[in-house]
């Protein structure tokens, strides 16, 4: 850009305003610079000074950047407008544009500025060309020639009688094909027939008239083009020709449609939001009405000790299902993108129904229902390679809303052995299994069969509709299912019930359930023979107390540290420690700093990093840190077991 530029610069932080100068300078753009920090100093610049372009942050301590714009475009609507700012989000950059800005640059990708700007620079001049053009098309002829838009003239009647070459290149028509020819050779078919009707109303009459035309260059490709068109008039005041000023917006069309397209996503995703966090009461209700109603039955005194232990049994397994459903809502994302882990193991599908069972039947009984299950397979076949975790979850949903949109009959559950499966191609699939969860309930309309398994879709019509689909919970089911290899649908009849089904592949059978009972025996200590060190660092009271009981049953004999700085003083006065459990989150020195602080003088001490988060990521943050395995809370003590166990068998190799 050869030419000096005078740049107006809203902005309230020097350093941003030094930067921003740097930037220019790069990309070699002469300019001059003014700044202004404040609503005053931008009014009074603008009213006493003319520029070629004003550059504003998004966000000032007294001023806002949409109201900088909007005083920018009633008064000097010619000058280019580009925000620069930190703070913008995608909505509000495409408000901005849609209310005048003409670009927008985030100041993490200031790079981009120096382009920017020339594009704003030039569009502004190719505006005022086209203008000039307008006024003087007559004395012009060569700047029309030259012109980086399409430039045609027509007689009275509408038929072209020159077309410069930008016109060519644009309609992909060679001028000498259009001579004589009428414009309409250029029509899509799809411009209304009133745009036409307007246009031509408005020229006769004297007038300009400027729109957006969606047209076809001679190959069949579709573009946008906004044109401005004038009549011409000679000495004597008589209207000789017309004169067309077309730009290609077809790029700039799409760009528009792509951000109103994106505003209307951020805007939906908003309203999903509110959705979401009201099907959260609906996923872990039962868990927690397990663990509060069981917890209340505990304090009766005429309990014996195997009802004690059956209540305990059934409030931890309640927990752990609720731990189970968080991490579900929280993995929502990872079911979208393809990467939640399958873990398959071997399961006793019959033990699955029966706790099942045993977990919903005081729910069913409150409302007066009838809770039955079937299991087709005996005990010895009924061991099957499936994931145990998303099994559950699949039928705790099926069976929540049964007992939710039922008020009166009964329910059943269970699973059918299907020997082969639909022929596929002419032939048999393989064995597999079918669940199914039938009610008695109010049922679901033929047009909502398919809408209920898509997210939200229950929260979505709550407030029209309150009692059909299932919300989260059965996309997550649907998700679940595709995942273990099945299938999954409904039949219902409004008022008389409905039946969930869903498949699971039968595999890897009884043959391997003695893995089964080896994997679910009792946890015993670790390396036997001698006893472990072990180096606590937690700040939480109660943490540190269930970590120093599992541990000290696991052999181990346990130092606390309540901080990284007194993990770290610990780790240097004491060599002999064998393994350090690393709290992250705690005042003060952090678990990383605490890890990499430790790293320095000794690189080869086990550390384990243990972290209420479990967000994607963290493993990946903790090892960077230097710690050698990663355990998220609430801690499982056989994994914990596991882990210590691989690591200490690191250190003694």
């Amino acid at each position: 850009m050869e030419n000096t530029i005078k740049i107006l610069h809203l902005e309230d932080d020097p350093n941003d305003a030094l930067l921003l100068q740097s930037v220019l300078r790069k990309s070699k753009i002469q300019f001059e610079y003014y700044l202004a920090d404040n609503e005053e100093a931008y009014h009074s610049y603008l009213i006493n000074n003319t520029f070629d372009i004003i550059l504003s942050d998004y966000n000032l301590p007294d001023y806002s950047g949409n109201d900088a714009l909007k005083w920018a475009r009633e008064k000097y609507p010619h000058i280019p407008f580009i925000f620069v700012s930190g703070v913008m989000g995608e909505e509000a950059a495409i408000e901005s544009l849609l209310n005048g800005a003409t670009d927008y640059v985030l100041k993490n990708k200031m790079e981009r500025l120096g382009l920017a700007v020339m594009r704003a620079i030039k569009e502004k001049g190719e505006q005022e060309a086209r203008l000039k053009a307008e006024k003087e098309v007559l004395k012009l002829s060569r700047a029309v020639e030259q012109s980086p838009n399409s430039v045609i003239i027509t007689d009275t009647n509408g038929n072209i009688e020159y077309i410069n070459p930008n016109g060519e290149s644009m309609t992909g028509f060679p001028s000498t094909e259009l001579m004589g020819v009428n414009p309409r050779i250029f029509s899509s078919g799809q411009t209304p027939k009133a745009l036409y009707e307007d246009l031509w109303q408005t020229i006769l009459a004297g007038q300009v008239w400027q729109g957006e035309i969606l047209n076809k260059k001679k190959n069949g490709e579709l573009y946008w083009e906004y044109a401005l068109i004038s009549p011409v008039i000679d000495e004597n005041g008589n209207m000789i020709n017309f004169l067309a000023i077309k730009t290609d917006i077809t790029e700039r069309k799409r760009l528009t449609e792509e951000l109103i397209i994106a505003k209307e996503k951020a805007e939906e995703s908003d309203r999903l939001k509110s959705a979401f966090l009201t099907n959260i009461s609906h996923e872990i209700r039962t868990p927690m009405n397990g663990i509060l109603g069981f917890a209340e039955l505990l304090e009766a005194a005429e309990l014996n000790g195997d009802e004690q232990q059956n209540y305990i049994r059934i409030i931890k397994k309640s927990g752990d299902r609720m731990l189970n459903i968080i991490n579900e809502l929280v993995d929502i994302s990872k079911i979208e993108s393809g990467l939640m882990p399958t873990f398959v193991t071997e399961t006793n599908i019959n033990d699955q129904i029966d706790f099942i069972f045993s977990f919903f039947e005081p729910e069913a009984e409150a409302k007066g229902l009838k809770l039955t299950y079937h299991a087709d397979l005996p005990v010895d076949e009924s061991v099957i390679s499936t994931d145990q975790e998303k099994i559950f979850a699949i039928l705790s949903n099926l069976l929540a809303n049964a007992i939710k949109f039922t008020n009166e009959g009964s329910i059943e559950f269970g699973y059918k052995f299907k020997p082969v499966s639909l022929n596929v191609g002419g032939k048999l699939g393989p064995e597999y299994i079918e669940f199914y969860v039938t009610d008695t309930g109010i049922g679901i309309p033929a047009d909502r069969q398919q809408a209920i398994f898509e997210r939200f879709i229950q929260a979505d019509i709550s407030d029209r509709r309150p009692f059909q689909g299932a919300g989260l919970g059965l996309s997550i089911a649907k998700a679940y299912v595709g995942m273990l290899g099945g299938k999954i649908w409904v039949e219902s009849e409004v008022g008389k019930g409905s039946t969930f089904y869903f498949t699971q592949p039968y595999l890897n059978r009884s043959d391997n359930k003695n893995n089964i009972a080896n994997n679910n025996s009792a946890i015993g200590g670790i390396n036997q023979g001698r006893r472990f060190k072990i180096l606590v660092v937690e700040d939480d009271e109660t943490s540190e107390m269930l970590l120093t009981i599992a541990l000290e049953k696991l052999n181990a004999e346990v130092l606390n540290a309540r901080s990284g700085s007194q993990a770290v003083e610990l780790c240097r006065c004491i060599p002999d420690i064998d393994i350090v459990l690393m709290d992250i989150k705690m005042y003060g020195m952090n678990g990383y700093d605490a890890t990499r602080e430790i790293r320095t003088f000794n690189a080869q001490i086990p550390i384990i990093a243990q972290t209420a988060f479990g967000q994607i990521g963290d493993r990946e943050k903790a090892m960077e840190a230097g710690c050698s395995d990663y355990i998220t809370k609430p801690i499982d003590i056989t994994s914990l077991k596991e882990i210590i166990q691989q690591q200490l068998d690191k250190t003694e190799l």
